[in-house]
């Protein structure tokens, strides 16, 4: 299927590694330009080059920043503009979970994850709105988490504000209607930097990687019996962010292997 995303131009926040790198890789595949921010600029820097070999160097542009400085952001969108004429579409990824409870969340943990959260998405949209605008193709799609309907005593401080987050994006959908869509995709647990460092600081190092994940996924009662891939999450980006998806808006896609309990 052509999603029609030769020749346009995709950002993409959180790039350099996980389901961003995943996502950015996708999108070069589809024939888009593609431009990519993340805070590590030595990553960043070696992703790029290895893309610039394999896509071309007209085809990427990557800046080094935090989606947490309004300014940064502004001067990012110029960059796009210059480079690439225009943003077609923008794809949010920057963002981690924090692992707490209420009982040990201090107000500044509160504090910093509301603002990474909701602001990783603000600075961003805020940046490249009147490019989106004037695309005439405008979407905007969000990773989110499946924490926000379905929120863990251990990550409470995260699921309240990814719930946070999916209802932005649906306020958002209809006040930006119908010049640009917006949508997201709600992900379970998937194969990522965060899940290897906790595989490799496992209690029994007997356990090979294929053992030790199999066994998340039963304790976890994942249904497809695995933990999903970044490739998964982004092909789905990716389609929802194109003008094949060109009547889905206000949509949230679940990607996790079928673990959710919600109807």
């Amino acid at each position: 299927m052509d999603l029609g995303l030769q020749g346009k131009t995709i950002v993409v926040t959180g790039g350099s590694s996980g389901i961003g790198l995943a996502t950015v890789r996708a999108a070069l595949t589809e024939g888009a330009n593609v431009a990519f921010c993340a805070r590590g600029a030595e990553r960043l820097e070696r992703v790029a080059s290895e893309l610039a070999g394999e896509f071309g160097a007209d085809k990427l542009l990557a800046q080094a920043f935090s989606v947490l400085d309004p300014e940064a952001n502004i001067a990012f969108a110029a960059q796009v503009a210059e480079r690439f004429g225009t943003c077609d579409a923008l794809i949010t990824n920057a963002g981690q979970g924090r692992v707490s409870t209420y009982a040990d969340t201090s107000d500044a943990d509160w504090r910093d994850e509301l603002e990474l959260k909701f602001f990783s998405q603000l600075h961003p949209i805020r940046a490249f709105e009147a490019q989106l605008r004037a695309s005439g193709t405008g979407s905007i799609t969000a990773v989110n988490s499946l924490l926000a309907y379905q929120p863990e005593a251990h990550m409470v401080c995260t699921s309240a504000a990814r719930a946070g987050v999916q209802s932005l994006l649906k306020s958002l959908a209809g006040e930006l209607a119908p010049a640009i869509r917006v949508n997201s995709i709600l992900v379970g647990l998937i194969d990522s930097q965060q899940w290897q460092r906790r595989f490799d600081a496992r209690e029994d190092q007997s356990q090979s990687r294929e053992e030790w994940f199999g066994n998340l996924a039963r304790r976890k009662a994942i249904p497809l019996g695995r933990l999903g891939n970044p490739e998964e999450a982004a092909r789905a980006l990716v389609f929802l962010a194109s003008p094949a998806a060109s009547y889905i808006t206000g949509a949230r896609l679940e990607i996790s292997g079928g673990v959710s309990r919600f109807v």
